[in-house]
């Protein structure tokens, strides 16, 4: 692919304005997922616009899954019998002051709960880096996490209620059934259908962010956890050339963080906002120069009202124990000359660990090692294998909803709590209603 050419496919991906699930789809045409890699095996789709509705389409059909907002990168989502989904409800809202939570239904997305709760002085602790995925979908995969200190949005659910394969209701919280709320939470769409999350929340904070550019790789190498633990939200960005990262995004909480100056190891504070792919305007990023501002328009990359791509890009993300960061990322490294010709744009992130079963950060504080690839399946499909195999040594976890080529028996060897899980997933699910390929592969095979 030519610079020019990739440069301008790489902004319109990393820069379009975000469309809502179905906007420019009528039925009889192909459903995509929102980057386009994948074609969804039916199109029969069904809005439920209530608790009653869902609940009457679970029981009407013998095979059924949730579609929510689309942004997997694989199949967990797919269905060929049956999709549902469950328009956002903002009415729903409603924020407990006493017991610090907030309680949305099934559909609603973080750009539209993040700014109803800071306009009554409370915020979430942490969001993704595009804020218009589903709250229940990335709980149901453990998605993002951002901080030496932060856990995956999933550790922000209190109490989940969801509809299991006969209709009936279930509400599992993290007060009263703390063993079944840490085994449901990130339940991989196998339990049944989300409804309603409680979430934990705070007194609103503002945020500065300043960016830094060519951070050398060996001051990565011996000082990773300082670099890491410089604010309260650390990204690495870098195509793996030239033994450096190319940009330090450092997302800064005022009055609480010390902030951070002109150099950061050998880094340069950026004088300019900058995108993730340097060479692509900012004009969509979040606002950076240390200049503060809400959480919420601060810890995304990216504006509310943008995305990081809409368009033809492919993801996967391998999570590592926290001790094996720098051995994880040099080995890496050493891969560069395979990795960049097929790559984006390359994000390192710490989150911290958590007690839910099926998270990749179950029990290990982790560091997420992300890859934005240009949309060639072919390519990266055998690609991933050799990185699968660079990682192993760590025991890496793939992201659930994003590419990756484990081995079912492997994969299933890197969850202490696996058995566990699935047979909770059999008995609210006896006949396999909510099974797919996805799952049928990579939960109940071997």
């Amino acid at each position: 692919m030519e610079k020019r050419e990739f440069l301008k496919l790489s902004s319109v991906m990393l820069a379009s304005p975000f469309l809502s699930p179905f906007e420019g789809w009528l039925p009889g045409e192909p459903l995509l997922n929102w980057a386009g890699n994948i074609r969804y095996s039916t199109d029969r789709l069904a809005l439920a616009g209530s608790t009653a509705e869902a609940a009457a389409l679970i029981r009407k059909h013998p095979k059924l899954k949730v579609l929510g907002t689309r942004h997997c990168f694989n199949t967990i989502a797919d269905s060929s019998d049956q999709l549902l989904n469950l328009p956002p409800d903002t009415e729903a809202i409603r924020l407990d002051t006493a017991a610090n939570t907030v309680t949305v239904d099934g559909g609603i997305k973080y750009g539209q709960l993040a700014p109803w709760l800071h306009s009554r002085g409370y915020a979430l602790h942490n969001l993704a880096s595009l804020p218009h995925i589903s709250v229940a979908g990335a709980c149901a995969t453990a998605t993002h996490g951002s901080g030496v200190k932060n856990g995956n949005l999933a550790t922000a659910v209190q109490a989940m209620t969801f509809l299991d394969a006969n209709g009936d209701t279930h509400t599992l919280s993290r007060a009263q059934h703390r063993a079944a709320f840490d085994a449901a939470v990130v339940h991989l769409g196998a339990l049944g259908v989300v409804t309603r999350l409680t979430l934990a929340v705070e007194p609103t904070f503002m945020v500065a962010q300043r960016v830094y550019e060519n951070l050398p790789m060996a001051q990565l190498k011996d000082h990773f956890e300082a670099i890491m633990g410089t604010g309260y939200s650390v990204s690495l960005f870098t195509d793996w050339q030239q033994n450096r990262v190319s940009e330090v995004w450092v997302k800064s909480r005022v009055g609480t963080d010390a902030m951070p100056g002109d150099t950061l190891f050998g880094a340069t504070a950026a004088t300019r906002e900058l995108h993730p792919i340097a060479a692509i305007s900012a004009e969509h990023c979040t606002a950076q120069l240390g200049v503060p501002g809400p959480w919420y328009e601060r810890l995304p990359h990216f504006r509310m009202g943008f995305t990081p791509s809409s368009g033809k890009e492919l993801q996967s993300e391998f999570f590592v124990p926290r001790q094996h960061s720098v051995e994880a990322i040099l080995a890496l490294e050493r891969m560069r000359d395979q990795i960049t010709p097929h790559l984006l744009i390359s994000e390192v992130r710490t989150i911290d660990a958590d007690t839910l079963w099926m998270s990749p950060c179950y029990q290990q504080a982790s560091t997420a090692l992300h890859f934005t690839w240009k949309p060639d399946w072919p390519a990266v499909r055998q690609l991933l294998p050799r990185i699968e195999q660079e990682l192993a040594p760590f025991g890496a976890r793939p992201h659930w909803g994003k590419l990756f080529t484990l081995a079912p028996a492997v994969l299933q060897q890197r969850y202490p709590k696996f058995d566990d899980f699935r047979a909770l997933a059999r008995r609210y699910d006896p006949a396999g209603k909510f099974k797919n390929d996805f799952l049928t592969r990579n939960l109940y095979g071997n």
